[in-house]
């Protein structure tokens, strides 16, 4: 029976998808503020946390009160939030009425210290005001600002060593490193990009972007080809070396029968041609792919894979000196499908929008329609990619598609498209609701596609200041799990270290979620505003490019890279460092972020 409604319902959300034309959908206006949200003191920096004075300014401007509504478990719920759930609620086996008497349950239960926790903040900011007007023009004394923050539970006593016990998190969280992509969810076609962006064409990468000088032009350039395959070149003597030689001097990749049984991987080189030539480390060489007139090669090289893909026929073959038409590397590892920055969504429309979409990724099923080149053309997500491996000759597939991770937002949003009693409710607890609904059709293997190998949700908490708040977060999920009768602890946390209060109380935060703790992160723009924020009646402040070069932000980086190792992260989660916003800049991309490695 639950097969069946399952199926019934994956047939109903394609259904809406289709009727609804995700692939058109255009981001709000980022202009636009959210739909409900607290009185912001600065436009640079974390907004002031305080419901009474932002909410009733914001409600009487963006309100959903218009739209239609559903009277559901002593709630007034927007009709399209309503139809959306109880599509979501098919497909991962859970009762709808469930699902809204658990939400209820959630702001009865919760909604209270929400607003106690906000007013904390603002209690906080006022004291740390008043110090700082009453020190204004002085110098700062370190250990008196340390007793002062002491004194009034901003800064918190560390507690004894510890390590984190997270448990089944996927390798690409764990044990991989590589690069990790946010974007907006509430694009089809952004999202779908995002996903798919796992694997890359390193050609691409360099013909396509600035690290070659000069502009591509709208005809392909030959010599700027030539150098995208040189500097591919460089790169596989570097990661995939030849036991004697260089991948620029190869006439011809081929996978041939080995002494010992199996197959190996040999390369024949200009100069002598009938020598065959192996891999410095013929342990790189994991899988294979035959075709006719083509083969796709796999490497491996720090954990990270590298596919030559090998085909003569093609123009990029032709002109390369042993065929090889493309070098696709594994490349985005992980991405955060965000609800929160990137996201405008301000009314029940534009976040129901966004949450159809994450519903279609967990159902591996979204795509996306768009026009190019006069034609039109549809997006989706990518398949798994299947090889042979080497000995056995046995197929096995590789993830074709980043593991996703879901941002919601702070707990300092409201929104009215769920009211009880005429007032809005936590945005984050919808947003906890939903998109762990929506997630709950991976576990269930409803649709064609996985996401997590592990039978993990991954769900990144913005926003968060100190260890209360991280606690109570970790509450917030625990009722999750029981209202949508997901195992205890499925739900794993990203902290993400971008509050003041966070970063100096780390090993506190770590703590209040060491049992599902899946990442930790830095970000200079939300750390540098709310140390703007916090800090500002001390005088005036550095400008922005002036401030990357103080000794607080290097410190900053060291400190969460030194904690989350303290606490055990290496091997169950990662620790993350800030995105790089300028996809138009890569050599400067380049030259810089290796910085960030470096840091740890």
């Amino acid at each position: 029976m639950f097969a069946s409604a399952r199926r019934a319902g994956l047939q109903a959300l394609a259904r809406s998808v289709a009727r609804r034309g995700f692939g058109n959908i255009v981001p709000p206006s980022r202009s636009r503020p959210r739909s409900i949200v607290c009185n912001p003191l600065v436009t640079f920096g974390t907004p002031c946390t305080c419901p009474s004075r932002g909410l009733q300014r914001s409600l009487q401007q963006y309100s959903t009160k218009r739209a239609p509504r559903k009277e559901v478990a002593g709630m007034r719920v927007s009709a399209d939030l309503y139809a959306l759930v109880q599509e979501a609620a098919q497909l991962a086996n859970v009762s709808p009425e469930g699902f809204w008497a658990s939400l209820k349950a959630m702001v009865d239960t919760h909604g209270a210290t929400n607003a106690t926790l906000l007013r904390r903040r603002e209690a906080l900011e006022r004291a740390i005001d008043e110090y700082c007007k009453a020190h204004q023009g002085e110098p700062l004394e370190p250990q008196s600002y340390r007793n002062f923050l002491q004194s009034i539970g901003y800064l918190l006593p560390e507690g004894d060593d510890f390590q984190i016990t997270t448990a089944n998190v996927d390798p690409e969280i764990a044990q991989m490193a590589g690069p990790q992509l946010v974007v907006p969810v509430d694009n089809a076609r952004y999202a779908l990009n995002a996903a798919n962006a796992r694997w890359g064409s390193l050609y691409d990468a360099f013909y396509g972007t600035d690290v070659i000088d000069g502009e591509k032009g709208s005809q392909y350039d030959q010599k700027r080809g030539a150098v995208s395959i040189a500097l591919a070149d460089k790169f596989l003597d570097e990661a995939v070396p030849l036991a004697s030689g260089s991948h620029s001097d190869v006439v011809k990749y081929s996978v041939e029968a080995g002494a010992a049984g199996g197959r190996v991987l040999t390369v024949r080189l200009k100069n002598s041609p009938s020598t065959a030539v192996p891999l410095k480390n013929p342990q790189q060489f994991v899988g294979y792919a035959e075709g006719p007139g083509t083969l796709r090669i796999l490497l491996k090289h720090n954990g990270l894979l590298v596919e030559l893909e090998v085909d003569p026929s093609r123009p990029i073959g032709k002109a390369h000196h042993a065929g090889v038409c493309d070098v696709h590397l594994e490349s985005a590892l992980t991405t955060i499908q965000d609800f929160e920055d990137s996201v405008a969504a301000v009314d029940s429309a534009d976040k129901v929008g966004a949450y159809r979409n994450w519903l279609g990724l967990m159902a591996g099923i979204l795509s996306a329609a768009f026009e190019k080149g006069g034609k039109t053309m549809t997006r989706a997500l990518h398949p798994d990619r299947a090889y042979r491996e080497p000995n056995q000759g046995k197929e096995f597939l590789v993830r074709g598609r980043s593991l996703l991770l879901v941002r919601i937002v702070g707990m300092h949003m409201y929104t009215d498209a769920v009211t009880v009693d005429g007032q809005p409710i936590p945005e984050a607890f919808l947003d906890a609701m939903v998109t762990v609904l929506c997630a709950k059709c991976d576990l269930q293997a409803t649709g064609p596609m996985r996401n997590s190998t592990c039978r993990s949700i991954y769900v990144v908490k913005p926003k968060m200041h100190g260890p209360e708040e991280v606690a109570f977060t970790v509450k917030l999920l625990e009722h999750v799990e029981k209202a949508l009768g997901i195992p205890a602890l499925t739900v794993k946390l990203g902290i993400m270290d971008e509050e003041r209060r966070t970063t100096v109380n780390l090993k506190e935060c770590i703590r209040a979620a060491k049992d599902r703790v899946v990442f930790i992160n830095t970000g200079f723009l939300d750390r540098t505003g709310d140390e703007i924020h916090t800090s500002m009646y001390l005088g005036p402040m550095h400008r922005k490019n002036d401030i990357k070069s103080q000794p607080w932000l290097a410190s900053y980086e060291d400190w969460n890279v030194d904690v989350g190792i303290l606490c055990g992260l290496p091997g169950k989660a990662q620790i993350g460092k800030g995105m790089w916003a300028m996809p138009d800049a890569m050599k400067a991309m380049l030259e810089q972020k290796i910085g960030h490695p470096r840091a740890g």
